[in-house]
């Protein structure tokens, strides 16, 4: 299976994929997607460009699944409504590309990746570059978005079991409510 993990951000989007083989990881790309370009105040300009490098993101390594860090609240209200507009471009560009979108927060990340919620950038940066095998350390974006990854292809498969007991345990429930014992 082939992941794509997204790090939103309104200026730098950084992104990752990955292949899983079982319990085995290994590289395919990542990198960024800058809107630097553009100016500060053309964020009908950014987002489209955060949608149009997603898109080719996709279109490139043909991924099977993504996921995507979930904002938090800053303490600037603005930067944070800023970043929700640019991860709902990078959503809906993965919608519109037909991908599922699994999401997680930095802390569950940083847990899946590092061991504890309070790593720092260059810990997931190492951590990443270790689990990957990778012959240097990525960019912190970049870094963040194979951690992404990283995060899905571990939970992933225990979220789909959960959701495989949960679908059995509601049929279960609909027998015994039909009267019926199996």
């Amino acid at each position: 299976m082939r992941i794509l993990g997204i790090d939103p951000g309104l200026q730098t989007t950084g992104f990752g994929v990955v292949d899983m083989d079982g319990h085995r990881l290994s590289y395919v790309a990542s990198g960024t997607i800058r809107t630097t370009t553009l100016a500060l105040g053309d964020l009908p300009g950014r987002l489209k460009m955060l949608f149009d490098g997603i898109t080719e993101v996709v279109a490139r390594y043909q991924p099977d699944t993504s996921s995507v860090e979930i904002v938090f609240v800053n303490v600037n209200p603005q930067s944070t409504l800023l970043l929700g507009q640019a991860r709902g471009a990078c959503i809906t560009a993965l919608v519109a590309s037909n991908l599922p979108v699994a999401e997680y927060t930095a802390l569950q990340m940083k847990k899946a990746v590092v061991g504890h919620g309070r790593a720092t950038k260059p810990q997931v940066q190492e951590m990443v570059r270790r689990l990957l095998s990778l012959p240097g350390l990525p960019g912190t974006d970049a870094a963040d978005g194979l951690g992404m990854a990283i995060t899905h292809a571990h939970a992933g498969a225990a979220m789909a079991r959960l959701s495989e007991v949960g679908t059995l345990q509601r049929r279960q429930h609909a027998m015994y409510k039909g009267g019926r014992s199996y």
